[in-house]
């Protein structure tokens, strides 16, 4: 084995040599500075290593009581009464916590709402909304199918024009190919914050300044990156943004997704699902739809109560820890990962399919073999879930105030395992 040490006493730095052995991630865990926090999550005896935060990220202890009370007290108790107490206001109240809390975003611009796909949906229509004139819709062939299928449907409804990039497979979009693509017809760019597949961490900034510069306006998707990523939306300039809450906010399944409209675009802009909760004066029930004045005309229907209450208890946390400090054990739980793949996988024919600069890398790692459809579902069996995605990659994604260093090292160990048997 090659020698490879390790500081005990923090994090391991982003470059640094690591120590693979499993006594180094007993002795990482026990130097994190946010080693109070795995431990605030509820933890089945049955798995053994949960490596896939960044699909469903797991539900916290206090998330399990916040349910109960809720039928028993809030539902059950105020019954009706509950809308005008809190539940009316929740996507705003809610949307204006979790903007603060993880987005770099004043109050007023965040809204909690519908399924993340119908949030792109609104968000893409009310871009373009802005801007009738311009004719073309950049996006990139690695963006998250949803993303992709959006834009092509809305494309043809409109009669707009896509213009793709095509971002290499083990990074994601860069400014440069951004801005190549580029020009006066560009109306909007759509674009993932973290790829979903290799884990690319894309120019926010940069990118949008580019487009602003062309005139065009950007959406970006922050799915991978809400919770676990430093992300100033309104520092940066940022038209829209979308995301959903059940990764790396541990809203549980389906949890309602979030949208984000800047302050100066709000009145300028028209979403198209005009529901009775967007409107100026929803309970006069009147004759014709008025948008409301603020961010409340992004809302459609009726608010997912049970669907927003568990990412309250994960923003609690998030609010807590910082995300300063919880995108650096995320830098140190990724660069780990990448040691041990560098040290027991690679030489077995596993390639790296992520960025190996930790800056330009999001939460997870993608890695190789044209047998892990196979190993992964024998990981499964025992217990230790990382993510599969075609034709042949696995994703470790690691949730930095639910995943161990040690889940990291038993998960790697196993994928060993199965491919050397």
């Amino acid at each position: 084995m090659t020698e490879i040490t390790a500081s005990t006493s923090a994090h391991p730095d982003a470059g640094a040599p690591i120590d693979t052995s499993a006594a180094a991630a007993t002795a990482l865990d026990a130097a994190d500075p946010l080693k109070q926090y795995p431990a605030k999550f509820v933890r089945s005896a049955e798995v053994r290593a949960y490596l896939d935060g960044n699909s469903l990220g797991r539900p916290t202890i206090a998330s399990a009581a916040r349910l109960a009370e809720f039928v028993d007290e809030q539902w059950g108790g105020r019954l009706i009464r509950g809308w005008d107490e809190a539940w009316y206001e929740l996507p705003l109240t809610l949307g204006d916590r979790l903007g603060a809390a993880t987005l770099g975003a004043a109050p007023g611009q965040t809204f909690i709402g519908d399924s993340t796909t119908v949030v792109l949906y609104k968000l893409i229509r009310a871009g373009l909304s802005a801007r009738p004139e311009r004719s073309e819709i950049v996006i990139d062939t690695g963006n998250f199918p949803t993303d992709r299928y959006l834009v092509e449907g809305i494309a043809a409804e409109l009669g707009k024009t896509l213009r793709w990039i095509d971002p290499a497979r083990d990074g994601g979009v860069t400014a440069a190919e951004v801005k190549d693509a580029l020009n006066e017809n560009t109306a909007l760019v759509v674009i993932s914050h973290v790829a979903y597949r290799s884990g690319h961490l894309a120019d926010m900034p940069g990118i949008t300044a580019l487009a602003h510069d062309a005139g065009a306006l950007v959406l970006w998707d922050l799915c991978h990156s809400a919770g676990v990523v430093e992300t100033e939306l309104d520092a940066w300039g940022v038209d829209l943004a979308a995301g959903c809450t059940y990764k790396y906010l541990n809203g549980g399944p389906g949890s309602p997704a979030f949208g984000y409209v800047r302050a100066e675009h709000i009145e300028a802009m028209t979403q198209p699902i005009q529901g009775w909760m967007g409107s100026n004066n929803p309970f006069e029930m009147g004759p014709g739809y008025a948008p409301h004045q603020g961010i409340r005309r992004f809302i459609s229907g009726t608010p997912s109560v049970v669907g927003s209450l568990a990412m309250q208890d994960m923003l609690g946390l998030i609010e807590e820890a910082g995300i300063p400090a919880i995108r650096a054990k995320s830098v140190a739980l990724t660069e780990y990962a990448l040691a041990l793949v560098d040290e027991l996988l690679v030489p077995l024919g596993v390639t790296v399919s992520s960025p190996r600069d930790a800056a330009e890398r999001g939460s997870h790692v993608t890695i190789d073999h044209e047998s892990f459809a196979a190993v992964n579902a024998e990981l499964w069996k025992q217990g230790i879930i990382p993510d599969f995605r075609r034709p042949h990659g696995i994703r470790l994604g690691l949730s930095p105030l639910s995943t161990t260093f040690a889940e990291v090292q038993l998960g790697i160990d196993a994928v060993h395992a199965q491919l050397t048997k």
